[in-house]
C-alpha cells in the first residue's frame, strides 16, 4: 500500500484531475490567429466573431485569458435620447451625415453616408470632390441610395447648412421622405451614424490611402461589403446587419480565413 500510495504522488503518469479541462487547442489557435491579423480588435469583438464563424458560444473572458496566455503582440501592435427610442420603434428610419477626408495628394473630399438606424446597415456613400451645394448634395444621396428598392419614412439629418437648399428639400419631397432633425449642439441625439464615421476612420481611412474620388468610392464600398456582411456588432447580440439565411458555419478544424478590405480585416470561415 505504501508503495501504491508513492507511485501515485510521484509516478510522471498521473491521472488527470476531473473537470473542466479549458478550451481545445484548435479554439486557441483560431483566436490568437484571429488577434495576430486584426491587431485593433478587441476582446469581445473576437469573441462575437468566433460565436458568428463557428457557431460556439464563447465568452469575452475566456478570449482575454487565452491571449494572456498564448499571445505576445510584437512591438509595432498597436438614457436613450428620443432619436434613438424611435430608430428602434420604428424600422424606416434612416440617418445621414458628412464628413471630410483628405487624398493622398491632399485634396479634400466629402463624403455623405447613409445608415439605417434599425438595423444598423451601411446604406451607401455619397463621393464630392471639393465644395459641397444644393445640387452636389442631391447628387451624392442620390448616389448613396442607388439600388435601394424602398425608400424610408423618415431621414434624420443634423443643423448643417446645406440641408437648407431649396434643392435639398424639393428632392426629399419627390422621394416623399420627412426629415427630423435632431437636437442642436447634442452629438448623443444623432449617435448611430456619428459612431459610424468614427469607425470608418479609425478602422479604415487612417491606416489607407486613397487617390481619386473613385478610389476612395470603390475602397468604401469594400468596406460597405465589409460592416454589413462580415462585422460583428455588439448592440446586434454579435450579428450582423445583413445576417444571410443559411450561414454556414466553419469548423475548427478546417476553415479558412477570408480577407476584407484588401487584406485589412481577416474573419475565418468554412473551408
Amino acid at each position: 500500500m505504501c508503495k501504491k500510495k508513492y507511485r501515485m504522488l510521484f509516478s510522471p503518469n498521473r491521472r488527470p484531475k476531473p473537470g473542466p479541462k479549458g478550451p481545445s487547442a484548435e479554439l486557441i489557435h483560431a483566436v490568437v490567429e484571429m488577434k495576430q491579423r486584426n491587431h485593433r480588435w478587441g476582446c469581445p469583438r473576437i469573441a462575437e466573431q468566433i460565436a458568428l464563424a463557428f457557431n460556439l458560444p464563447i465568452d469575452k473572458d475566456v478570449v482575454r485569458r487565452i491571449l494572456a496566455h498564448h499571445y505576445w503582440p510584437g512591438r509595432d501592435a498597436a438614457g436613450p435620447s428620443w432619436l434613438t427610442f424611435l430608430g428602434h420603434m420604428k424600422d424606416s428610419l434612416w440617418s445621414m451625415d458628412l464628413f471630410r477626408c483628405e487624398s493622398a495628394t491632399l485634396r479634400t473630399h466629402w463624403v455623405l453616408v447613409v445608415i439605417d438606424q434599425y438595423t444598423r446597415r451601411i446604406i451607401g456613400f455619397g463621393i464630392q470632390a471639393g465644395a459641397v451645394d444644393g445640387v452636389a448634395l442631391c447628387r451624392m444621396f442620390n448616389r448613396a441610395i442607388r439600388g435601394q428598392g424602398c425608400m424610408p419614412n423618415y431621414l434624420s439629418s443634423d443643423h448643417d447648412p446645406l440641408y437648407k437648399f431649396h434643392q435639398w428639400q424639393a428632392n426629399l419631397r419627390i422621394l416623399e421622405v420627412t426629415e427630423i432633425k435632431t437636437v442642436p449642439y447634442v452629438p448623443l441625439s444623432h449617435p448611430f451614424v456619428e459612431r459610424l464615421i468614427g469607425t470608418i476612420r479609425r478602422e479604415y481611412l487612417d491606416h489607407t490611402l486613397f487617390w481619386t474620388s473613385a478610389d476612395l468610392e470603390n475602397k468604401l464600398l469594400d468596406f460597405k461589403t465589409y460592416y454589413n456582411h462580415h462585422r460583428t456588432h455588439h448592440a446586434r447580440e454579435g450579428r450582423t446587419p445583413d445576417t444571410p439565411a443559411s450561414h454556414t458555419v466553419a469548423n475548427l478544424r478546417s476553415f479558412r480565413w477570408q480577407p476584407h478590405c484588401r487584406a485589412l480585416y481577416q474573419t475565418p470561415v468554412a473551408a
